[in-house]
């Protein structure tokens, strides 16, 4: 037992003789022995890693491995169509399509299509050719006096001082010159932002960044003075995000740069801290009449809401409190729990929040129940990347789409999931001036423009495959799951669905809601959030 004891400091030990030994024939060899003893030493009387103190310089090997593990398994190990977050396949689709190289597929899919859950698109015999120019959407209701037309896919909000500023540029530049629309997140609109003029949709969260008094609360004033700039052409009041819902996120002072401090309008020296919850409004009637003030101070430009359904009742509550003030939003954004973020704790972003295929179902079908779905737009985000994730989402309900990893992907991000570290090694999501002119802006902003003009092709390609030239004309009935006992089934024979204005009728005949939107709609209080006691 001794002997095998002290075996684990052998590697560690034989450097003093092999750097005696070497020391007549190199004198640099013998350097290198030594310095090999002092790591050896250092493991063995430091005192945080019980690896190291019990296995000097080999320990090393131990975490030297782990720290490389991620890159080994993406390059080496990882299957082409294991999706952690994104598949390989993924990744390269992308690739191709931004830097427009060949995107096609030879020999057939590699798919195992009677998988359960396997989705596809049911084609007609009578295909069409849809214009990806005209896929666009108007956002702003009768409410509105600058009404948007919007693509079908935009970059979802992504903040400066998440990403880095050419990075920002390139999205911009990018999103100039396709005509889409630039989500600035929640870190409010910077001179990046600006520079290359590209449409904007502002994101007013918690923190009130860009528009907030010195104590963190709204500032109207300040508000308008960006909001009524004609590049600002829909604000989005956020009230989570799918990768960590109901949690409130803190950048350091240390990260707090001068223009990171002018752009969000907070004082360098201190935590850039965004509060859990809003302090404008406190219910559902509360939110829609802020609602209603951004409009009128932005002058008429759409105003929606971005959120991550958590509990449904909840969101029956704002929904009822539309059906009851007659005030509604402009659009709103749904985030899936499978969207993705800088920095989010383990918890929240593996069990937190309702993934995005069933928040957008529930959203769609409760304003359809409601008599709303006419007046209010629907975006969906959360790992849409491919012209079928578009589809797939329009099938249940979305109008357009969002995508933040995708555009990141055309960047030329490389998944190394080291966001929240500062290192990121391709210069997009870092402050570190070195690393972040990996970045070329004219470059970056062909490919972020290229991505979003061929995956638009790809999708006309799609819905003209199932006989549409519009992608409103797109429902579940188009798309194909098959179920856990292998069937093949229209999508629209497996999915709850509120007929128009059902919901209104429950007050009279509660029966006639099926469940479980009896129980959502029965929970919900237009003047209060959280569930109400049966």
């Amino acid at each position: 037992m001794a002997r095998q004891s002290l075996s684990r400091y052998l590697p560690w030990l034989i450097t003093v003789p092999a750097a005696v030994v070497s020391t007549p024939f190199s004198v640099w060899a013998s350097a290198g022995f030594a310095v090999l003893f002092v790591l050896g030493w250092i493991d063995f009387t430091q005192s945080k890693q019980a690896v190291r103190r019990n296995y000097p310089l080999t320990g090393r090997l131990r975490y030297g491995l782990e720290y490389i593990r991620p890159e080994m398994r993406q390059y080496f190990l990882e299957d082409d169509e294991q999706k952690l977050p994104f598949s390989r396949n993924q990744r390269a689709m992308v690739y191709a399509r931004s830097k427009v190289q060949n995107d096609k597929r030879g020999f057939g899919s590699i798919k195992d299509m009677y998988n359960p859950n396997t989705e596809w698109i049911a084609h007609s015999l009578q295909p069409e050719q849809p214009d990806p120019a005209s896929f666009r959407i108007r956002v702003g209701g009768t409410q509105c006096t600058q009404a948007y037309d919007l693509s079908l896919l935009n970059i979802s909000g992504m903040s400066f001082g998440a990403l880095s500023p050419n990075a920002v540029k390139a999205l911009n530049k990018g999103a100039a010159r396709g005509q889409f629309a630039h989500d600035t997140g929640e870190g409010s609109i910077s001179a990046h932002h600006r520079e290359h003029g590209g449409d904007l949709i502002w994101q007013i969260a918690s923190g009130y960044f860009g528009c907030r008094t010195q104590d963190g609360h709204f500032d109207p004033e300040r508000f308008a003075l960006q909001a009524q700039s004609p590049q600002v052409k829909m604000i989005e009041v956020k009230l989570s995000q799918g990768a960590k819902p109901g949690h409130g996120g803190v950048l350091p002072k240390a990260k707090v740069s001068a223009e990171i401090a002018d752009a969000r309008g907070v004082p360098m020296g201190q935590d850039c801290v965004s509060p859990a919850k809003h302090s404008a409004f406190t219910t559902p009637v509360e939110l829609l009449k802020f609602v209603a003030q951004l409009r009128q101070l932005s002058g008429g430009k759409p105003v929606g809401i971005k959120l991550c359904v958590g509990h449904p009742a909840e969101w029956f509550s704002l929904v009822k409190a539309m059906v009851q003030t007659g005030q509604t939003p402009d659009f709103v954004v749904v985030d899936g729990a499978e969207g993705g973020t800088g920095a989010a704790p383990i918890e929240f972003a593996d069990h937190v929040g309702m993934p995005l295929r069933d928040g957008l179902r529930l959203v769609h079908n409760s304003l359809v129940g409601a008599g709303l779905r006419e007046r209010i737009k629907i975006g969906a985000s959360g790992k849409v990347i491919s012209a079928f994730d578009i589809a797939r989402c329009l099938a249940l309900g979305a109008d357009w789409c969002n995508s933040a990893r995708g555009f990141m992907f055309a960047l030329g991000c490389i998944q190394s999931r080291s966001c929240h570290t500062d290192h990121c090694p391709t210069g997009v999501a870092t402050q570190d001036p070195v690393r972040q002119r990996a970045i070329v802006v004219t470059d970056k902003a062909e490919r972020v423009y290229y991505f979003h003009a061929n995956t638009m092709h790809a999708l006309a390609d799609l819905l003209g495959a199932a006989g549409l030239t519009r992608p409103a004309d797109m429902t579940a009935h188009h798309l194909m799951v098959r179920n856990a006992q292998g069937q093949a089934r229209s999508l629209a024979s497996t999915i709850d669905t509120l007929l128009p204005g059902q919901l209104l009728q429950a007050p009279a005949d509660p029966a006639a809601l099926p469940s479980p939107f009896a129980e959502f709609w029965q929970a919900s209080d237009a003047h209060r959030w959280g569930l109400t006691p049966a």
